[in-house]
């Protein structure tokens, strides 16, 4: 199934709030609910969700726990996928600790760097390799996704490598923008562009208060 990827972003976050539903005890839910939980409407969520061919919204709403395993069929490898962390600095250790045992069919199995007074470190159980090693690792423990942590002046370098070792899909969290050939995924995730943006709307809305 190819989902554009805005639907695909979606599913990812109703999943989250759904399993924090779970967690809180909560068995079903409404649309419009859920909508309210992501402030979008209604309509957008019933559309995402036949989109993926979940059709079965009872009286009380959807059921959690079934939603939540469709979605799992949708998103997740069956077999799941292994992730390496290209740069473990102070970002790259932080991604490590956040995203362990979030989810358990994307497993990160190995960091790199070419710092020597990291390499062969762990990070929460997750081993720090050389990134000369890189190719090697990523064959040997079946890595096809990688987050790119590395300072900005390194990332293109350390892209370049990524994808001479096979690895399928990027995650770019630096600030500076990445080339990757066709049949390589790329995501961009700049957290400055991103509080600028927050920053812009705040300070617009401080000039509508003052008026």
């Amino acid at each position: 199934m190819n989902l554009p990827e805005k639907t695909v972003g979606r599913l990812s976050e109703y999943r989250r709030t759904l399993l924090n539903c779970l967690v809180e005890g909560k068995t079903h839910i409404y649309s419009h609910e859920l909508a309210q939980l992501h402030n979008i409407t209604a309509v957008q969520v019933r559309r995402d969700i036949m989109f993926i061919g979940y059709s079965s919204m009872q009286r009380k709403g959807y059921d959690i726990q079934e939603l939540v395993n469709v979605i799992g069929k949708i998103l997740d490898s069956q077999d799941g996928q292994n992730v390496a962390i290209l740069g473990t600095g102070n970002l790259g250790r932080a991604v490590i600790h956040y995203f362990v045992g979030k989810r358990s069919k994307l497993i990160i199995t190995a960091a790199f760097d070419v710092d020597k007074s990291i390499i062969g470190t762990e990070t929460t159980g997750v081993k720090c390799y050389d990134m000369a090693d890189l190719e090697k690792v990523v064959k040997e423990r079946g890595i096809s996704i990688a987050m790119i942590t590395v300072p900005p002046e390194q990332a293109a370098k350390a892209t370049a490598q990524a994808v001479n070792a096979g690895i399928k899909g990027i995650l770019n969290f630096t600030s500076i923008p990445l080339n990757v050939p066709e049949n390589v995924y790329l995501e961009e995730y700049d957290m400055i562009t991103s509080l600028e943006k927050v920053a812009y709307f705040v300070k617009n809305s401080q000039k509508k208060s003052v008026k």
